[in-house]
């Protein structure tokens, strides 16, 4: 039987949540093979998956995705917690979808709601709550029908509102909920690029 190190215990430990104690059951019993032991870990529940979402994700791919004909290219980072999941599939299939759906997707310019600057919001707020349609109405339902309307707004600008292009049922933050939940990690889209032929940043 392979003789397990301390270095493999806290490696282990380090990319699962498990204890101590149970990471080197678990490469004991997988003769000392992180990914069996990672698998064992997982299917005895004891690699913190319900706590995935509040982890750091520092590991992960950054995907290119030139669509048919060349004029629009796409660079999406999809972030995970440890390099063996960054080398998954899953991560790879999921960052491809992302980047599909960026590229389809013209006006979305941020991942979420949160990316976006308060004075973009603000002035967006306030050139609303001057339209000649809301004038007659009374302060309370003008500020609830300008709320409304920039959540709505807001929501068509960010990556994970949208529905997903394959599978319109789900957002693509449901998409990527499906995958962290697939690989008991936390996944997340940190950032993307989108490029179009003849297009600069001041357009």
């Amino acid at each position: 039987m392979a003789e397990i190190s301390a270095k493999q215990v806290k490696e282990l430990r380090a990319k699962t949540g498990a204890g101590m104690k149970d990471c080197k059951v678990a490469l004991t019993e997988s003769e000392g093979d992180e990914k069996k032991a990672t698998e064992w870990l997982r299917q005895k529940g004891l690699a913190s998956a319900g706590k995935k979402a509040g982890r750091a994700a520092s590991e992960g791919i950054i995907h290119s995705y030139i669509h048919f004909g060349a004029r629009i290219g796409v660079l999406v980072e999809v972030n995970c917690e440890t390099d063996f999941v960054a080398r998954r599939e899953e991560i790879k299939e999921l960052a491809d979808n992302v980047a599909k759906q960026i590229a389809a997707s013209a006006n979305v310019k941020y991942v979420s709601v949160a990316d976006i600057p308060q004075a973009y919001i603000d002035q967006e707020k306030e050139i609303e709550a001057k339209k000649d349609d809301l004038a007659k109405k009374p302060d309370n339902i003008r500020e609830k029908i300008v709320q409304g309307r920039i959540d709505k707004q807001l929501k068509e600008l960010c990556l994970l509102d949208q529905p997903y292009i394959k599978d319109p049922s789900i957002t693509i933050d449901e998409l990527v909920k499906q995958t962290a939940s697939k690989l008991s990690e936390n996944v997340k889209v940190s950032r993307f690029a989108r490029f179009v032929v003849g297009e600069s940043d001041e357009e």
